[in-house]
């Protein structure tokens, strides 16, 4: 069959198809059970694709659930319907939800149908007779491996079919051994001593790839050479050909036996291509076998001249169509040359057994739903979606973008860089050098973590790459076919990074000045050094208690900090106070995150330090205000008793009988003045209240004031720690309001020093109560006060 007869009848078929319907499909095969395969499929697909399918229920109406509780096989069978309900459930049911919610199935189109169709066809044709059955799959072979022979320009090759990507470079190995040492078939390993087969791999290749191969062959890790990429001249991914070549002469001269070489046509980080032609003249020199694998080759189909167009000249290949043109449990395919089938059949890469053959089925399929067009229109729209983040990207500052082909790149890498003059504001970029490497990597797996999560239809995910660092790699031949990646999405992702290159280059540039900051508010606020945070930075507070053990400092510091932390999440403020859960490698931390330009450094730190502060002050005054209270109240009591007694003394005896008292109180009333105490908890003594009832006024009670840091007022909308050099009075006076709501300052309360001779009331009583920890026992002990001085007053009241 020639590719002309290729494309007029697979245009036929298609067009053959498209002008059906499912039903009409069944009237013309109601004779075969063919028919009831594909209508079969079609029920089971829109039953599992249903997300709001109704679960079986028990007659009671309670929800059947066996996702996570195996079970007996019952001895009634089921029907079709009950088993696909189970399935459905086991997809998308949550565990312990009466819900079912979608687990992020994949989408599967009509082409994907398709491909799922091909596996029930073939469980269904390897029922047919044996006769039958071998005709079938050697068309369904034949016409597979021609089709993918012409659609990469990888003319007079065979075709081999596997699940694993991993598995034809391994079935590759085996038929260069085979071909390469004569006695192989008769003695099998005993042959590999005398010349130890050597295997070559790049170093940006899968790192499992060789160990994989050298497991499942039985072959030693010294067969296989690592051989390190250019690092002085080219890209820093492609195979150092000289090197190689040297490499090459050495295994030579020690008696080993150079077999394969593995290159790259796009590798699995970066896209790069290896120099394909020079890499086929070193293997046709030192006769070794070439494959090559990689993303890039499923270009080969646009028919550009290009490196990659250098693989139609390799001995074999490995393509995965599968993620190119988005066809779900398609196998991959291993084309390669070689004239000799005994060997090819002694490596396992074809097959006498017809139903192994029907892996290639699913595939035949998805190649003639598609078209030839379809399929270029589908690698071309990836090609097109890079170029056209590519060129979206030059305009965007302090993004560097790494692609080995500008114009034909099917896989773009983008790093957000910035530059040691603008680190700090003021200008101690040198300090943070030491470090900028790392947590540029930090701030480029965020950055692509946050792309990921708000764009995800852009297929967008992070790599790590030995010279460059942490990556953003955005490749659409890889995702775009199973996400339906369009121009959109690329634009989505443009604006979405535009929103976080500013952010992340302001953090960095305050990120000096955040530690520098945090030492002059030493001993109080330390910094934390916490290199995989994605943020300003992480703090702690430290008190300042001295003459306790590390136990109870431990739990002091966890308490303060912990409180501190909750007061600055009630802040009215963009910045996001958390305990980097997943980034302490230390505990009791505050972690801050990204910051914008605007945003004062100087003030935000002054803030924390002054909370922590408060709240440690705080806790000292109500630790301590219990025993304070205490003492007084035992004070008051012991002065009572001797007002009391200095009143009988006064007053006689005969004025304390009941009857007499009152006869002598009537004739000869006794003029006696109450002597009030007031209770000073700054100096924890009792004073008189004469001056109080005379002037009718608390005395020594100054006017509240305001705080020198904080105020009241702040501009409508405007957020704390922002500068601003119009309003920056009210920013000042926000900061005020909001920290005295977080810590609670009650206007009626006022606490001098324990310099001033003042007193210190707490007013009205009930807020002097709610100050006490052990608050039932000081409620009862007042009340035995008051309850004496009634007593001692009605005494003195005449009849």
């Amino acid at each position: 069959m020639t590719w002309w007869l290729f494309r007029d009848w697979s245009t036929q078929q298609q067009c053959t198809c498209q002008s059906m319907d499912i039903g009409a499909l069944h009237k013309k095969m109601v004779d075969t059970p063919l028919a009831q395969v594909g209508k079969n499929l079609t029920e089971a697909m829109r039953i599992l694709e249903d997300g709001q399918g109704v679960l079986e229920q028990r007659t009671d109406g309670s929800l059947v659930s066996r996702t996570n509780i195996p079970g007996p096989l019952q001895i009634d069978g089921q029907d079709i319907a009950s088993i696909l309900q189970l399935v459905h459930s086991l997809i998308h049911e949550e565990e312990g939800d009466e819900n079912p919610k979608p687990h992020g199935v994949q989408n599967v189109g009509e082409q994907g149908h398709m491909a799922l169709l091909g596996h029930s066809l073939a469980a269904y044709i390897s029922v047919l007779k044996r006769e039958r059955l071998r005709k079938l799959t050697t068309r369904i072979v034949s016409d597979t491996t021609l089709w993918l022979c012409r659609l990469f320009r990888y003319e007079n090759a065979s075709a081999y079919f596997h699940e694993d990507d991993r598995e034809g470079v391994v079935k590759v190995l085996r038929l260069a051994i085979n071909a390469n040492y004569e006695d192989y078939a008769s003695e099998g390993y005993a042959v590999l001593t005398s010349k130890q087969p050597i295997i070559y791999q790049s170093a940006s290749g899968r790192p499992e790839l060789g160990p994989h191969m050298c497991n499942q062959l039985g072959l030693p890790l010294s067969s296989l050479c690592t051989v390190p990429c250019n690092t002085l001249f080219g890209s820093q991914h492609q195979m150092d050909i000289a090197l190689l070549e040297n490499l090459i002469k050495e295994d030579l001269e020690s008696g080993k036996m150079p077999l394969l070489l593995i290159a790259n046509a796009g590798t699995p980080g970066a896209g790069h291509t290896d120099k394909l032609g020079r890499l086929r003249d070193l293997c046709d020199q030192y006769k070794m076998w070439l494959h090559v694998e990689g993303v890039n080759l499923a270009t080969l189909v646009l028919g550009e001249e290009t490196s990659v167009m250098e693989a139609t000249k390799s001995d074999s290949m490995t393509l995965t169509p599968s993620p190119w043109l988005g066809l779900p449990a398609v196998t991959a395919v291993t084309l390669y040359r070689h004239e000799d089938p005994a060997l090819s059949l002694a490596a396992g890469l074809t097959s006498s057994q017809p139903v192994e053959k029907l892996r290639a089925l699913p595939l035949w399929l998805s190649l003639q739903h598609l078209g030839n067009g379809g399929i270029i229109q589908k690698i071309r729209h990836a090609i097109l979606l890079s170029q056209h983040l590519l060129q979206q990207l030059k305009s965007v500052s302090s993004i560097k973008t790494l692609v080995e082909d500008e114009f034909n790149s099917p896989v773009v890498l983008l790093r957000f860089s910035h530059k040691l003059s603008s680190v700090s504001s003021s200008g101690s970029g040198d300090a943070y050098c030491a470090g900028e490497k790392d947590t540029l990597d930090v701030f480029n797996k965020w950055l692509g973590e946050q792309l990921a999560q708000t764009v995800p239809a852009s297929g967008v995910d992070v790599v790590e790459l030995d010279d460059e660092g942490t990556c953003v790699r955005f490749s659409p031949l890889l995702t775009a076919s199973d996400l339906g990646t369009q121009s959109e999405d690329v634009d989505n992702l443009v604006t979405k990074l535009l929103d976080l290159v500013p952010l992340m280059t302001s953090t960095m540039a305050f990120s000096q000045d955040f530690k520098e900051e945090l030492r002059k508010h030493s001993p109080y606020l330390r910094y934390i050094e916490e290199h995989g945070w994605p943020g300003l930075g992480a703090v702690r507070f430290e008190p300042q208690v001295e003459g306790i053990d590390d136990s109870r400092r431990e739990k002091e510091l966890k308490k303060i900090n912990t409180e501190l932390l909750k007061k600055l999440q009630e802040l009215d403020t963009d910045i996001t106070f958390s305990t980097g859960l997943d980034f302490a490698s230390q505990k009791d931390c505050i972690f801050i995150s990204m910051v914008a330009d605007d945003v004062d450094v100087a003030e935000l730190v002054e803030t924390i330090a002054m909370l922590g502060r408060d709240i440690e002050e705080n806790g000292r005054l109500l630790e301590n205000m219990t025993e304070v209270v205490r003492k007084g109240i035992r004070d008051a009591e012991l002065e009572l008793i001797k007002a009391n007694d200095e009143r009988l003394m006064e007053e006689g005896m005969l004025r304390q009988l009941p009857v007499v008292g009152s006869v002598l109180n009537w004739f000869s009333p006794v003029q006696t003045s109450v002597k009030g105490r007031t209770f000073n908890l700054a100096a924890g003594s009792l004073d008189s209240t004469e001056g109080t009832y005379s002037s009718k006024a608390q005395a020594g009670r100054p006017p509240l004031k305001d705080s020198p840091i904080l105020s009241t007022e702040r501009l409508q909308g405007q957020k704390l720690f922002r500068r601003s050099g119009t309003a920056s009075d009210s920013c000042d006076q926000s900061l005020i309001g909001q920290c005295e709501e977080s810590i609670g300052i009650d206007p009626s309360i006022s606490i001098n020093s324990p310099e001033d001779d003042s007193t210190c009331q707490l007013v009205p009583e009930e807020k002097q109560d709610c100050c006490l920890e052990n608050q039932g026992e000081q409620v009862e002990d007042k009340g035995i006060l008051e309850e004496r001085k009634l007593e001692g007053q009605e005494d003195q009241t005449p009849p």
